[in-house]
């Protein structure tokens, strides 16, 4: 079962989701009803440029100012057949409209429908001559006049999404459910193509002169046009010791886009802003069709359940087993003759777990995982050109999981915690006939051993906390060379220069690892008007490989502060203070010592209030910094070049992002069942990512299409709203 659903019967269901809502409850000849009705208008000020990030995801469209809501409040309660109907809609003038009905009868049935729209503005600016936006076949036109001189385009993404649910009590004992969803995506969204035309492997490339263009990017919009429906049953029964449920989870996914055909022009622009022909070889390799998101699905079934052996003793298990397809034809011709990948993933799951409490101060726990993936894909032949023929490659995964922890009371505030996990992966032989070269080390096993401690203080009077340690250490198997197409072989001593891997990738997570971590909770309440919440976390993960090169050392630190203090019955403050750091210190060829660190801060303040029975008024201020730096360095073995690229560049300049804002609202009493909200809205941010523009100029792409976003955007938004109880 599929259950394909167009956007139109999209919005022909959420109109009947809407009318039954309404018209249902009129056949009921007693009960009691409730609810609400709110009409309410927008308006906010500056330019698209100004309101980029606030109209993102704010259901006004990036080229519209003013909007308007309507919303509905709906609940009858009929006592006599024990019927209950809740109804709710937001937003039904708008883009971001949510419908949501409950009805049901207690102790027998119940059934539910939820709609919703989501629509996304792409913040950055468009600035192109691409014909086509948001096709399957775009062509590239370069802008002749220069940057700049292309069409403002605006990059728009919506998903519809319709759910469905059913759930009947058949006896005391079982109980049966049905869930079903399914959601629409349609638009477009950034993505592109680009080449580095490989001139040592096709001649035809030949690289980029003074007269020709041999390297280039390009932004093509993906087409969106997809479906992804899910539907979920379960049948649980229940025995007096013995409770367990059969499911089934199905996932479908469907493309109505299988690729996107572009059509390149023969003029593009070099890297310092040249207009030239492209090379034969690079326009061959930019006008491929681009395979996009395959058809696929899924189909698990699982048996999960508890058993009481007695009252302090009890076990849980699952069984599962899932299979997952891709097997959507080819966009185009393939040389290995096969018209479809024909990928296919089997999972077996099994669980275990056991909790008891032996004794009044003892509490034992112990649990078992096991997860088995067979990836059965066809192994072929993509690559048959020359000496270049490569597979493509198996990516099995064998998984086992175990955890202990016992829990000890040692008095009635605090309780000690002992813990330890353990995990295996066994990811299998590796496809040797997948890789004509390779740099990269690989592991076929990893084990990781976790080993946990706790002290918690339950809340006495007015303190409570908790303090957590944890350390791990992950090992593995000999590490294995690619012998380029013939295989793998263990290396006995890795660092070996002459046989070992000293010069090789080795992927962080296939490393040794040593990670530790501390937390710390504490909850404080010094007198009835005042709560303090505080929160500190720090961790640090050390790596070590045959190699100076890679990702050696990370280090994370959170620290969070929550307040809440009420002044009076009729006024209260709240507030939060966060601040974190995470850092990545590694090393790369040519002597590049890179330190990259992210710390993000954010302050908030809050006041509500009721000045009079009539009034109540509120208001939000927040503070968010978001810094990402990237500390460089050379060391003694870096060459003249990159000693001089770095003194020249200063390395790679800090990524910003800067948000203040204030919210602030007033509601006023018109009357028992009519009242006025008056929001009000200002955000201020400062948003500078190097990779999309530096400066002030935007990033420009080979056919002069640029992609920028204004650095500083402020804007302001005012709405009114009118609600009305329905009673």
């Amino acid at each position: 079962m599929t259950m394909l659903i167009s956007q139109s019967s999209f919005k022909r269901t959420a109109l009947v989701l809407g009318l039954s809502s309404v018209f249902m409850p009129t056949f009921a000849q007693t009960g009691a009803a409730q609810g609400s009705v709110s009409v309410g208008i927008g308006v906010a000020d500056g330019s698209q440029s100004d309101r980029a990030l606030f109209s993102q995801y704010s259901g006004m469209r990036s080229k519209d100012n003013v909007g308007a809501t309507v919303g509905v409040d709906y609940s009858l309660r009929q006592e006599e057949s024990s019927t209950w109907v809740d109804f709710q809609a937001s937003d039904l003038l708008g883009d971001m409209r949510e419908l949501s009905l409950v009805w049901k009868n207690t102790g027998n049935w119940k059934f539910t429908a939820d709609y919703s729209d989501l629509v996304r503005n792409e913040p950055y600016q468009v600035n192109t001559g691409l014909r086509g936006v948001g096709g399957a076949a775009p062509q590239v036109v370069t802008l002749a006049g220069g940057v700049g001189t292309g069409v403002a385009t605006d990059l728009e993404s919506k998903r519809s999404k319709l759910g469905l649910g059913f759930t009947k009590i058949i006896s005391p004992r079982m109980q049966f459910s049905v869930d079903l969803k399914t959601e629409n995506k349609v638009g477009s969204r950034l993505f592109g193509v680009g080449m580095n035309c490989p001139t040592v492997y096709d001649p035809a490339c030949g690289g980029t002169t003074g007269i020709a263009v041999g390297a280039a990017t390009l932004m093509m919009p993906e087409p969106l046009d997809s479906n992804h429906s899910q539907i979920e049953a379960r049948l649980s029964y229940a025995l007096e010791k013995l409770r367990f449920s059969l499911g089934y989870y199905g996932s479908f996914y469907r493309n109505g886009n299988t690729s996107m055909n572009p059509v390149v022009a023969d003029n593009l622009y070099n890297p310092v802003g040249g207009q030239f022909a492209a090379t034969p070889g690079l326009l061959g390799y930019l006008n491929q069709p681009v395979s996009l998101a395959p058809d696929n699905q899924s189909h698990q079934v699982d048996l999960t359940g508890l058993y009481n052996f007695t009252n302090t003793t009890r076990a849980t298990f699952k069984l599962a087993y899932a299979s997952a397809a891709q097997d959507d034809g080819f966009a185009g011709p393939s040389r290995t003759g096969l018209t479809s990948l024909n990928g296919k993933v089997n999972t077996t799951l099994a669980q275990i777990g056991i909790a008891s409490r032996p004794l009044p101060k003892l509490s034992l726990q112990a649990d078992v995982r096991y997860q088995d993936r067979d990836d059965e894909t066809v192994i072929a032949y993509y690559n048959v050109a020359g000496t270049m023929a490569f597979t493509n490659h198996t990516l099995p995964n064998r998984k086992t999981n175990a955890k202990l922890q016992g829990s000890w009371q040692f008095t009635p505030d605090y309780k000690g915690t002992l813990g330890a996990d353990f995990e295996s992966i066994d990811r299998g032989v590796f496809t040797a006939t997948s890789a004509v070269a390779g740099l990269s080390a690989l592991r076929q096993n990893t084990d990781e051993t976790t080993w946990r401690a706790e002290l918690r203080r339950r809340m006495s009077e007015n303190l409570s906390g908790a303090v957590t340690l944890s350390h791990s250490r992950r090992d593995g198997s000999s590490w294995l060379k690619d012998n380029s197409g013939l295989g793998v072989t263990a290396v006995t001593n890795p660092f070996d220069p002459a046989v070992g891997l000293t010069s090789a990738i080795f992927m962080p997570t296939l490393a040794d690892r040593q990670r530790d971590k501390v937390k710390l909770f504490v909850d404080w309440m010094p007198n009835k008007d005042l709560t303090l919440q505080i929160n500190l976390e720090e961790g640090t993960d050390k790596f070590s490989t045959p190699s100076a090169y890679g990702l050696h050392e990370t280090r994370m630190t959170a620290v969070s502060l929550d307040w809440s203090y009420a002044i009076s019955f009729r006024w209260g403050i709240n507030g939060y203070l966060s601040q974190s750091t995470q850092t990545f210190n590694q090393t790369r060829d040519n002597g590049y010592l890179l330190a990259f660190e992210n710390q993000n801060s954010t302050v908030g303040f809050g006041v509500t209030g009721r000045p009079i029975n009539a009034l109540e008024l509120g208001g939000t201020l927040s503070y968010t910094h978001d810094n990402n730096q990237y500390s460089q360095a050379l060391s003694a073995g870096a060459d003249a070049y990159s000693m001089a690229s770095l003194a020249a560049s200063g390395g790679l300049p800090d990524v910003t992002y800067q948000q203040t804002a204030l919210k602030l609202f007033g509601k006023y009493s018109l009357d028992k069942r009519s009242a006025v909200r008056v929001d009000f809205v200002h955000q201020n941010t400062n948003y500078n990512d190097w990779a999309w523009g530096y400066n002030g100029v935007p990033y420009t792409y080979s056919d002069g299409t640029t992609l920028s976003q204004q650095i500083d955007q402020r804007v302001n938004f005012i709405g009114i709203t009118y609600v009305y109880q329905l009673q």
